[in-house]
């Protein structure tokens, strides 16, 4: 799951970008995915907050009813949900190694 969180960063942090329309409309499904997958496996954990997190941010993302932030807001977004990824994929690796 950790490269799926990887990737999904490195695909948000290109957002910034000016990339073409199409490319947006397919991080949004991206994003989607890994975000509502991410909400079950926590929610399976008993990782609520975590759950409740990233569903909300599959919520955020999802194509089909839009969400008009603008571009400012969107590209904060982007480098919030890229971050929290990126800290998540240490903290969990670090947790592994310890257990």
């Amino acid at each position: 799951m950790n490269y799926f969180k990887i990737v999904l960063a490195v695909l948000l942090l290109l957002c910034l970008l000016d990339m073409p329309y199409g490319f947006y409309i397919l991080i949004r499904y991206v994003a989607t995915v890994v975000f509502g997958y991410m909400a079950y496996s926590y929610y399976q954990e008993n990782k609520n907050e975590l759950a409740i997190a990233a569903g909300a941010l599959a919520v955020l993302f999802q194509p089909f009813i839009k969400f008009a932030l603008g571009r400012f807001v969107w590209n904060v977004v982007d480098v919030v949900a890229a971050v929290a990824l990126i800290v998540l994929v240490f903290v969990e690796t670090k947790n592994r190694k310890e257990h």
